[in-house]
């Protein structure tokens, strides 16, 4: 049975932080499951590059289910945490223990769900300042990854390092 990534996305979602990592995902084997409000919704990137339609309803889904989770950015994650479930799902996916891989403005959900503190990640700069005051080791790199459980890049341009290594974590777990 392959892995199954969850994807945390809704409307304004940075297109290729979605396509890119997804793509590589499948073409090495793995499921990528895309969750929001509701299941069978097509939501749109902000750049109109990319249309996802949505797998799985939050109201259906529990972390138990999958074996990572991606974070795209863009101003999808700042819409999904003014959800208490979105918030909540991603906290009890942090306490799992299984790999997340956040990208972009992707670290605003994990702010929200108090999953920072202490780990070593990076964002854009525009929430850079937002990731250290909720206690996050910031580093202003291409990747950084934080005991081969968090993986965490800036903007598009890090998406060849952001894929690699949420890849090698996949692949080894």
């Amino acid at each position: 049975m392959s892995k199954k990534v969850a994807v945390l996305i809704t409307d304004e979602f940075e297109d290729s932080e979605f396509t890119s990592p997804a793509d590589a995902y499948k073409q090495a084997g793995f499921e990528v499951i895309t969750i929001e409000k509701q299941a069978g919704k097509t939501v749109k990137g902000k750049k109109g590059e990319a249309e996802v339609t949505i797998d799985r309803s939050i109201d259906d889904v529990s972390p138990a289910e999958f074996d990572a989770l991606l974070l795209p950015g863009g101003h999808s994650p700042d819409s999904l945490r003014g959800d208490d479930r979105f918030v909540k799902f991603t906290k009890d996916f942090v306490a799992s223990g299984k790999p997340i891989f956040a990208i972009c403005h992707g670290p605003q959900l994990l702010i929200s769900a108090n999953g920072v503190r202490g780990r070593k990640m990076t964002c854009v700069k525009a929430i850079a300042v937002d990731l250290i005051n909720a206690g996050a080791d910031f580093h202003d790199k291409e990747v950084v990854v934080d005991e081969d459980k968090l993986v965490t890049s800036r903007t598009p341009e890090d998406l060849p390092a952001f894929n690699r290594e949420s890849l090698r974590i996949l692949q080894a777990a």
